[in-house]
């Protein structure tokens, strides 16, 4: 039986899948500050959940910012490439991918026959990432999951700035002018609405869209996003682990 891994190390959380022609197991665990350590770690967790010693795994493939301090695999892809991957595996009709980071966001389209066409990421600032709504949901004392039950039927305010730095100070005015946290909070994601909507014109998208990354376990921004595109999104049941997917599925073809 062949038997591959898919290791992906992002900027928060770092994601292992073991793949055997299926998912046979995952971990995910926090990168920290040592990727990698945490690459090492998430590996060896992902395969004591599957029963497997490291001499069980054919191919281990590396992907994500940190890919390159996996000294002990065989074969290093962009994220780009395995997300497009994790993601046709999962929802073989997915001709776009949506992925939002922890420090970065990528909207990636794909052709007909599954290969990468083009790809827009927004790395620069945090504006459309995770960090962004790390630092908002902090000013607003509240988690992830609140902000999402807030803002979901609530009328956004207005915020201007796209910034962390700028969009933090906004809100900081509107609380001081007591505005309602419902109506800040679904002004922050229809700010991070915007930010994926720009970056998606900028690319050629078409339907079925595919929306990855840790954001994509939120069911009420998911919601709120993908009523702003018009369009339905698949998410899959652990959205943060589709690089790595994508990775160990590379290694399972490589096998053969």
């Amino acid at each position: 039986m062949v038997i591959t891994a898919g290791i992906d190390i992002g900027s928060t959380a770092t994601k292992a899948v073991i793949f055997d022609g299926t998912i046979r197991s995952t971990a995910i665990i926090p990168t920290g500050w040592n990727p990698k350590e945490a690459g090492r770690s998430v590996f060896l967790e992902a395969l004591d959940n599957a029963g497997l010693q490291e001499r069980d795994v054919g191919t281990v493939v590396g992907t994500g910012y940190g890919r390159v301090s996996l000294s002990f695999s065989e074969k290093k892809v962009t994220e780009i490439t395995c997300h497009a991957k994790g993601a046709r595996f999962l929802f073989p009709q997915t001709r776009t991918v949506i992925d939002i980071g922890g420090q970065d966001s990528k909207v990636i389209a794909i052709t007909e026959d599954g290969t990468v066409a083009d790809f827009i990421m927004n790395d620069k600032c945090a504006a459309g990432t995770g960090r962004f709504l790390q630092v908002m949901t902090g000013i607003l004392d509240i988690s992830l999951a609140e902000l999402g039950r807030m803002a979901s039927g609530s009328k956004p305010v207005s915020i201007n700035s796209m910034c962390t730095v700028f969009a933090e100070s906004e809100i900081i005015g509107l609380l001081a002018q007591e505005v309602p946290k419902e109506a800040i909070a679904a002004g922050i994601v229809q700010t991070i609405a915007n930010k994926m909507i720009s970056l998606t014109s900028r690319v050629s998208c078409l339907d079925e869209i595919t929306f990855s990354g840790g954001v994509a376990n939120n069911p009420e921004i998911c919601a709120i996003l993908s009523t702003a595109f018009g369009a339905k999104f698949n998410i899959a049941h652990q959205p943060q682990l589709v690089g790595a997917l994508g990775a160990a599925i590379i290694g399972f073809e490589k096998q053969y």
